[in-house]
């Protein structure tokens, strides 16, 4: 069995010429704050880089003539990388998770299996979902394509069919990818029924409160009033 040839990885992109390794005649030079010195020669540049602390950084190799920077090239090459790692860190990393059922499962398990499907699919991942088929079961397809279609109608408010259901030996799978816009709606309407939630318990402790500071009124009082007013009338 031939093996597959590993595919060499990339090679990192070349770092900038800095200070001495910069040897063209003069560059346009950029300070510290990005603003344009002008055209200067090299060695110029390298001694204000030298009396300013900083390196002389070629950030654009191929104009004319070359245009280069001053910089902490090291505080620069650390930035860089705290930046690369945030990315990476914030990149979606899309796995493809398994839900496997047999024909012959109850109401209570397809429920469970489907709620298992939508968590994965809430975060970001494809399902496939697979029906297993032992002894005869096979003979009856019917049976799975039914499971699938059950669960594919369960999900179809926050995913989309990626591959259509279908028969691969023992297994009928059918692949569900995440729909972004489905789940955005999904999420949003969600907030706002919060919301809307948290301003009727405010409101709902205003009235409660209110009704708590309400004064109490006696029968004395509501007497002596009558009397008061029996008495002016006379």
């Amino acid at each position: 069995m031939r093996r597959r040839p590993k595919v060499p990885p990339r090679p990192a992109p070349p770092e900038p010429r800095i200070n001495e390794r910069i040897r063209v005649p003069e560059v346009r030079l950029i300070d510290e704050e990005g603003r344009q010195i002008g055209i200067v020669k090299t060695s110029e540049a390298l001694a204000m880089a030298r009396q300013r602390d900083v390196d002389l950084v070629e950030v654009a190799a191929q104009a004319s003539p070359p245009v280069a920077r001053l910089m902490d090239f090291g505080r620069y090459k650390y930035e860089q990388s705290k930046k690369e790692r945030e990315a990476r860190k914030h990149q979606a990393n899309v796995q493809l998770r398994e839900v496997r059922m047999k024909p012959k499962i109850d109401d209570h398990d397809i429920d469970f299996k489907t709620r298992t499907a939508a968590k994965l699919l809430k975060e970001g991942d494809k399902v496939k979902v697979t029906v297993m088929f032992r002894g005869r079961e096979i003979t009856h397809p019917q049976i799975g394509k039914a499971l699938l279609d059950r669960v594919v109608k369960s999900l179809e408010h926050i995913a989309v069919v990626e591959k259509e259901a279908m028969l691969e030996g023992r297994h009928m799978t059918v692949i569900l990818a995440p729909d972004k816009k489905k789940l955005a709606a999904l999420a949003k309407a969600s907030a706002q029924k919060q919301a809307e939630a948290s301003a009727a318990d405010e409101e709902d402790e205003a009235v409660a409160a209110a009704a708590a500071a309400a004064p109490v009124v006696g029968d004395d009082d509501t007497d002596s009033d009558d009397d008061g007013d029996d008495a002016e009338e006379e």
